[in-house]
């Protein structure tokens, strides 16, 4: 984004507590177009934060600001912003089709049939359109809140775990889907604890940990910036063992073990390991087949920010 470009989602100094207890903490970031994933663990305040950014709870202290607008007391963002939240927010006895014809005829849209019918086509819910949504699977009844929430075609989306229920065809559908709208320009901001799914999804990351801001950004610079937590590489080569007494010598590798038959090194700096491995290879005389870092994840960023 640049200096005049106006943040999708701007959040400047967000706390919320409830009484003595404080579930977000002084938070403050800017997400623009494309996909962003919001990570924390159990009572982290990702969902408290994610209500403040729909404008359904007010912020304690601080500004919550959705395109340029207060999020809070202003009904106005709701043109322009789509909300799935975590419950299943269904009327069981309306069909699939009247509620998100509902949710068109809420927006004031010229066509609610029209624009309900392309909403459902996006999700894959023709089929099932004509059933009671109480009789939907868990699956079906995310699919549906989906359709509600881009029958008005929103710029911003805003979602609180749109991944639960579904089955693997419709993961990978709804992460297409996401796909495309972010490529169109629009800002997509959701949580999952299922972190695979981030790591494939998700363009950058905003990690909460009791209520603060850990960490934000590409995961992969994130891990980078860990001075702290050594890159492990699992090694494999002609002789293990001739490598790893090359490997001492060398000022970047900080340990090196074997476990189950495999020779692990570690390193202070990434790119300094990737320089010294196959030096020390061709000192050696030895040839690398493998080499293969295990702590470079989502999943290992996410949980030495969550335990540090």
């Amino acid at each position: 984004m640049t200096a005049a470009t106006v943040p999708a989602i701007e959040l400047r100094g967000v706390s919320r507590w409830y009484g003595n207890v404080v579930a977000v903490n002084d938070v403050s970031f800017e997400v623009g177009p494309g996909i962003t994933g919001l990570l924390g663990p159990n009572g982290a305040g990702k969902s408290t934060l994610l209500h403040m950014m729909a404008g359904l709870l007010r912020p304690s202290a601080g500004e919550v600001r959705i395109l340029g607008e207060p999020a809070w007391r202003n009904p106005a963002i709701y043109r322009r912003v789509g909300l799935v939240p975590e419950r299943e927010a269904v009327y069981g006895f309306l069909t699939g089709r009247e509620l998100v014809e509902l949710a068109a005829r809420l927006h004031g849209l010229p066509d609610p049939a029209a624009a309900a019918a392309r909403a459902i086509d996006l999700v894959e819910m023709g089929p099932h359109a004509a059933r009671q949504a109480g009789g939907y699977s868990k699956g079906m009844k995310q699919r549906i809140k989906i359709a509600a929430a881009l029958v008005h075609d929103p710029q911003v989306l805003v979602l609180d775990e749109p991944f639960n229920g579904a089955d693997p065809r419709q993961r990978l559908h709804l992460m297409d889907l996401f796909r495309r709208m972010a490529a169109e320009g629009r800002t997509i901001l959701y949580s999952s604890h299922i972190l695979e799914e981030v790591e494939r999804l998700a363009d950058t990351v905003l990690v909460i940990v009791a209520g603060r801001l850990a960490a934000s950004g590409d995961f992969r610079r994130i891990r980078a910036l860990m001075t702290d937590r050594p890159h492990t590489f699992t090694v494999r080569s002609s002789d293990d063992r001739a490598l790893a007494a090359r490997l001492l010598a060398e000022p970047a590798i900080r340990g090196i073990a074997f476990e189950d038959g495999r020779l692990e090194v570690r390193s202070a700096e990434l790119l300094a390991a990737a320089r010294a491995l196959p030096r020390a290879a061709r000192e050696a005389g030895v040839t690398l087949f493998e080499v293969r870092p295990t702590d470079e994840s989502l999943e290992t960023v996410f949980s030495y920010l969550v335990h540090r």
